[in-house]
């Protein structure tokens, strides 16, 4: 079966490519040619994600999936939730973003959160929804190497660990993509 993952971002292609059955040949928007920033103007993360997958099989004719997640702060009232890879600005620079959060939150004591991936599918003309959640809290500092995004300064629950830190395999089994791409590929291998 082949599958296009409706992304531009390497690092995010190459963890669900780590976790895809081999029976499935996955495929990147670079790897069909695919060079449009496609808009992302939904009101829900769940809105987002069918955008581009419907982008790319109306535009491209393939079976797509697409995700879109949310980092959700209870202090912060949800945000930045569907401006998460914006919300320091439209550059979408992860740096950029986890600064306004740590500001943001500055002393606050309660530093709750949540991370939650919806992934929309569009599979042999049907749609379908699936999500992950992890649940956590926002560090006081940017921890560790590895990863991108907020994994720096998010500390998934049950870890003293922030997802920087975490090895990539470790990360995989427990965070929000993980969790909804787990569904994503149990309902494909049922299909």
């Amino acid at each position: 079966m082949e599958l296009v993952f409706a992304t531009h971002n390497q690092n995010k292609f190459g963890e669900v490519l780590k976790l895809m059955p081999k029976h499935i040949k996955l495929l990147s928007l670079d790897m069909i040619d695919c060079c449009d920033e496609i808009e992302e103007i939904g009101k829900t993360l769940e809105e987002n994600a069918k955008i581009k997958a419907d982008f790319v099989s109306r535009n491209y004719g393939y079976n797509c999936f697409s995700d879109d997640t949310g980092l959700l702060v209870d202090a912060l009232n949800g945000e930045p939730g569907v401006y998460t890879a914006r919300y320091g600005g439209l550059a979408k620079d992860a740096n950029a973003n986890m600064d306004k959060l740590l500001s943001n939150l500055k002393d606050n004591k309660n530093r709750k959160a949540h991370f939650k991936t919806a992934i929309a599918l569009n599979l042999d003309s049907n749609s379908y929804i699936f999500e992950g959640i992890v649940e956590g809290t926002i560090a006081k500092d940017k921890r560790g190497e590895k990863g991108f995004g907020y994994d720096p300064v998010f500390v998934p629950d049950g870890y003293q660990k922030t997802f920087a830190e975490l090895p990539l395999a470790i990360k995989n089994e427990i965070s929000h993509r993980g969790r909804a791409i787990q569904k994503l590929i149990t309902f494909l291998q049922s299909s």
